[in-house]
């Protein structure tokens, strides 16, 4: 039988973060241990769900009652700046279905296995590159700048049919929208400008058109330049943003952990199960996903009533030793079946195929290209992302 829990927030949302730059805020890990679901007020006083358990973070995900539409009454919203974009063109991932559902299968062919799996000779040859000029004369690099940003960068303009040349410019951007402090005329003049910059090149694309996924959005007819624009906008941003900065932490979670980097190196074939394990251990969307209850449902023996917010912690759940024992412990060997990086459901990452083979590629041909990869900071001197949407590090320097 479901119970009502006390509905006064115990906490506020986001929760300061521990000693373990990895590790989720020790708030939320308490919570996950006490109270699985509990309540929370967001930065402008609002209350909503906080959860923080496998379970019941997955079968949110998975049901229909809870919404990712802002447009519905009660939505969460982590900062202000979020909240501008209910005025601003949605995208998919912002839409229910039957909508949600049109949208996405537009895209579902760009990202299946079989068309990324034949994108790998081009992303290592990108890889390589990347390498050979960020060692070139040199003994050390920051391998953000030079190397786990610029990789995911070249790949999806390359899918896309977006100028790399124009990087700087939606790097950006992206960094205003996905800053927790970005002031809301901050947001809304980077994403009016990202959004003129990628209607226009739809636009051009009637008339010169190639490979890319824009220019086969808009030879199909059904959708207008301003609905291309936001998905160029929403695969752009994620494109880039997620597997830079996974790679950039994987890398200093590997360093942090010689014992499995070893073990990396040794047994290179075991590579894609230990970037399920660097997905699950890092969990880089750390604020949390966001729903709303258009329906009355019974969660983890709490009832959540229609109106009422959630923040899904995708952190915590990926740390759930009920789930995976010795969660806080990067273990490569380790059974990560239905880790919740990619989330889960209808919504789960469109791009989570070519993030993998990306990861993979890239991590492979660090350890093989630079067996004496080792930092060349400070560890505490690393720069944390705590301040970012999408976690990781602003700065790495590594030594060869």
């Amino acid at each position: 039988m479901a119970t009502v829990a006390d509905t006064s927030p115990t906490s506020n949302h986001p929760a300061p973060r521990g000693s373990c730059p990895f590790a989720p805020p020790p708030a939320y890990e308490q919570a996950r241990r006490d109270e699985p679901i509990s309540r929370i007020a967001l930065y402008d006083g609002n209350p909503a769900w906080l959860v923080t358990r496998h379970e019941d973070v997955r079968a949110i995900l998975a049901d229909n009652r809870f919404s990712s539409d802002p447009a519905n009454p009660g939505f969460p919203f982590l900062t202000e700046a979020a909240r501008q974009f209910v005025t601003l063109k949605p995208t998919f991932i912002r839409l229910d279905d039957p909508e949600h559902g049109r949208l996405r299968r537009m895209l579902t062919g760009d990202f299946t296995m079989r068309r990324t799996a034949g994108l790998r000779p081009e992303i290592q040859r990108i890889t390589e590159d990347l390498i050979d000029r960020m060692t070139d004369g040199r003994e050390q690099a920051d391998l953000v700048s030079e190397f786990a940003l610029p990789l995911p960068s070249l790949v999806i303009c390359l899918l896309l049919g977006v100028p790399y040349e124009d990087h700087d410019f939606f790097q950006e951007c992206s960094r205003t929208l996905l800053h927790r402090g970005s002031t809301t005329e901050a947001v809304v003049e980077a994403n009016r400008r990202l959004t003129d910059y990628l209607d226009t090149l739809a636009a051009s694309k009637a008339d010169r058109p190639d490979d890319g996924i824009l220019s086969r959005l808009v030879a199909r007819g059904e959708l207008d330049i301003e609905d291309i624009g936001a998905m160029g906008r929403l695969l752009l941003i994620a494109g880039h943003e997620t597997t830079a900065n996974m790679t950039a932490l994987s890398v200093l979670a590997l360093l942090r952990n010689p014992e499995q980097l070893a073990h990396l190196r040794a047994h290179p074939e075991t590579m894609p199960a230990a970037v399920e394990e660097l997905l699950r251990y890092l969990s880089i969307v750390q604020t949390g996903l966001v729903r709303v209850a258009v329906a009355d449902a019974e969660i983890g023996g709490t009832k959540i009533r229609a109106g009422e917010g959630v923040v899904l912690q995708i952190n915590t759940a990926n740390w759930d030793d009920d789930r995976y024992p010795g969660a806080d412990t990067l273990d490569l060997t380790r059974d990560t079946r239905q880790h919740l990086a990619f989330g889960f459901g209808v919504h789960q990452c469109l791009g989570q195929p070519l993030a993998r083979l990306e990861l993979e590629i890239a991590l492979e041909t660090l350890l093989r290209r630079l067996p004496d990869l080792r930092l060349a900071m400070p560890f505490e001197d690393v720069p944390f992302r705590e301040d970012m949407l999408i976690y990781g590090v602003h700065e790495l320097r590594v030594a060869w």
